[in-house]
Order: C-alpha cells, then structure tokens, then sequence
C-alpha cells in the first residue's frame, strides 16, 4: 500500500497556488526540473494527473481540485499545530474537567470555581453541567475530575466516590417590589397564600422547604416550580411568585435580579459538596476551590448573617440597597 509523501504535496500545493511550475520554484527555491519531477512521482502514486496544459500555463483537472482542497486542509492544520508547539501555556496548562448538577445556582458554581483559574499553573477549565446521576457516571470512568452537588453521593448509586463538603449557607427568601407591595404582615406568616416559585423536584432543598412550610402551617400558593434556578429567579424578577435563594448570594441576587429580601429561613441549610474519586484532595485546583469555599465564600455568609438579620427586623422594608460584607458582585447579564 502507498503512502502519501507530504514532501511531494506540498510542491504540489506551491504550483496550485502559483499558477507554474518556474515561480514555484523561485518561491521554494528549488529548480523546475526537480519540482516537474516530484510532480510527476506524486501523480504516479495517486493514479490521477493532477495538472493539464493551458497555453503557457498549468491548470488544475478536476482530481486536482479535489486534492488541492485536502492539501489546504492538511497544511492549515500542521500551521495551527505549529503554533500550539510554540505556545508555552498551552503546553503548561493543567486540564479540570468539572461537573456541575443543574440544581446549583450557576453564581454560587462561578463563586466556587473561579478560584481554580488563580493557581500559579495555567489551568485550562472544562464545565460540564447535568443530573447529578450522569454526572456521577462520568466522575466513575475518570472523564470529570470533580462534581460539584447540593447533595453528597446517593446511597442508591454504586459509584464510589468520595463526598466532601464545601459549606453550607441558610435561605433568603426574594420577592419583587410590586409583588411584596400586595402582601401582609410580618415574615413568615405573609407566605401563607402568597404566591410561591419553588424549586424542581430534584434540588435538595424542594423536601426541607415544603416540611418547613407545614411546621409553619404556611400554605403558600405554588405557581410554578423549575429545575434550572436562573429561570426561576427570571420568573421572580417578573413579580410571578416568591422565591429563595442560599444567603450566600443574598446581595447578588438583589442586584442582579432587582428583588428584595423577604426574610430569612435559618432553619434550613443548602449544603453543597465536591464530590470526588480522591479521599484526599491532591489535585491542584481541587483543594484551591476548597479552601475558597471555606475561606471566600461560606465564611463570607457566616459573617453576613447578623447583618442580614438587623437589616429584616421591625416592618417590612425593602433591603435591596443592603451590602453584605462580601458577597456584593456587579451587575451582568449572566445568568445565577
């Protein structure tokens, strides 16, 4: 069997583009005997000729159009592969492939691993986001390097990985302004029959709100309910229901999303682990995002909570225009 010589068809792919053989030549600085050769050995190799005479010229046949365009490709590729060589930090980056369940808040997921992108070492990232349970399959064959969950492992799955908590932060619940303007009394009992957005079926906290909700004896009206937690901060933002949101994002999702907070469930806590094939967290960007958590973003939260609860006491008041201590974050069009 022939192989290609890629030799040949790059002097090939000279005179396709220079119209002749003497200014291809004069361009690789070869003789035109010894391309017209070449030429011909490649021609040879193929089965097809690859060039016809047009007056003093060359022009191509049609087997050589064809070829011409994979030679285009071919070398447009050893150019970008030539470039990576060159490229010290595409050599140097150290891959992350992460998956993210769709029931964490996508701030609170940014929040938590922007710091990877810190570390000394180019870190290229790769985001992946689905059910927990995919996710976790993915995590087993060794295609993520960390899954980042409001829940550890699931007892019922035989995937074995280790689940290490990354904080926990208590619940803030939002409302619009024209929507907070129709309800009355004081937290929690204005909940009872005011319109709800609650969270899907498969975010942790669905279960734990709704037996707080009946310890209460709160009978919100549900008006909807969502898997993917940017559409139902949409729909709040549009005055549609109340919502809740982790305090650890309280003043992000004033701003970003021009709501105000309602008040505050300490009784309940959204936990959110990494969720590892490591017992002992080794990989770089792994134990960076750790410690943020620790550090950055749940202590932030811890610290915050007095301050958010002397902004809620006495009468409801708007408290957009609230600062807690660190979680203030400008306002963009990307989605929480």
């Amino acid at each position: 069997m022939s192989t290609l010589n890629y030799k040949h068809l790059r002097y090939f792919w000279a005179v396709a583009k220079s119209g002749s053989i003497a200014r291809a030549s004069e361009q690789l600085h070869l003789t035109p005997q010894s391309i017209s050769g070449q030429l011909h050995e490649l021609e040879e190799s193929l089965g097809v000729a690859l060039f016809r005479r047009a007056g003093r010229g060359l022009e191509l046949t049609d087997a050589g159009r064809r070829i011409l365009s994979y030679a285009e490709e071919i070398f447009a590729l050893g150019d970008e592969l030539l470039d990576a060589a060159r490229d010290q930090s595409v050599r140097k980056s150290l891959p992350f492939t992460i998956g993210i369940a769709d029931s964490v808040a996508k701030s609170v997921a940014h929040r938590l691993v922007e710091p990877a992108l810190r570390l000394p070492e180019p870190v290229r990232l790769i985001c992946r986001e689905g059910r927990l349970t995919s996710l976790l399959a993915e995590l087993a064959i060794h295609r993520l390097d960390m899954v980042i969950a409001d829940r550890p492992i699931p007892a019922n799955l035989n995937v074995r990985g280790y689940s290490h908590l990354l904080g926990e932060s208590t619940l803030m619940v939002f409302g619009a302004a024209a929507l907070i303007k129709t309800l009355n009394g004081a937290f929690p009992t204005l909940l009872d029959g005011a319109p709800f957005l609650m969270p899907g079926d498969d975010v942790a906290i669905r279960p734990r709100l709704e037996q707080w909700f009946e310890a209460q004896r709160l009978h919100p009206r549900i008006v909807g309910e969502f898997d993917d937690s940017a559409l139902l901060k949409a729909f709040g933002q549009a005055a549609a229901g109340l919502f809740v949101a982790p305090s650890a994002i309280a003043a992000y999702v004033c701003e970003q999303y021009r709501v105000d907070i309602v008040g505050h469930i300490d009784a309940i806590g959204e936990q959110l682990f990494a969720i590892t094939t490591e017992r002992r967290l080794t990989h770089p960007a792994i134990v960076a995002i750790s410690e943020a958590a620790h550090k950055e973003v749940f202590g932030e939260a811890s610290s915050a909570h007095t301050d958010v609860v002397n902004a809620l006491d006495g009468p409801l008041l708007p408290v957009r225009k609230a600062r807690l201590p660190g979680l203030s974050r400008p306002r963009n069009k990307s989605a929480v």
